[in-house]
């Protein structure tokens, strides 16, 4: 995992928004707390877009748009919030930099560990193996907790 020197030496300073994107999401993605709300851009760090959008590229290959919205990983908990990590006053979360998701955040939430959390089944697997081939870390799969929150690790 990269500490907080490495993210600012390669990614800028947390909530730069110079540094920021939008990139288009090849389906579309329910708001979590809010599903009737649909959303086909996504803003991120710009030296993360290209990852981001392979992953949702190959997650549509894989899983089929039926298949994602099933499952849940459609469900966009969100990307860049410019914010100190939860339970910290002094350290930035992931997302201040735009290199981190969260997906489907009811059922995968900071606490949750596995078999409770959705992202630990094992219909999830492939899903997990996108993420982690295109330079993200999993909370979950590593630290199990925080199944939702997906990080550049590169």
């Amino acid at each position: 995992m990269l500490t907080d020197a490495q993210i600012i030496a390669k990614y800028g300073e947390p909530g730069d928004y110079d540094n920021f994107t939008l990139i288009n999401l090849p389906y579309p993605m329910r708001i979590a707390w809010d599903t009737s709300k649909v959303v086909t851009r996504m803003q991120c760090h710009k030296l993360a877009a290209e990852p981001f959008s392979k992953v949702f590229t190959d997650l549509l290959a894989h899983y089929g748009l039926p298949e994602l919205q099933r499952l849940g990983i459609d469900l966009f908990g969100g990307c860049v919030n410019i914010r100190k990590m939860r339970g910290s006053t002094t350290k930035w979360s992931r997302h201040s930099w735009g290199i981190a998701i969260d997906l489907d955040p009811a059922r995968n939430g900071l606490k949750t560990k596995k078999p409770t959390a959705q992202f630990s089944k094992p219909e999830y697997k492939p899903m997990l193996d996108i993420f982690a081939r295109n330079g993200f870390i999993s909370y979950g799969v590593d630290r199990d907790y925080d199944w939702m929150h997906f990080e550049l690790n590169t």
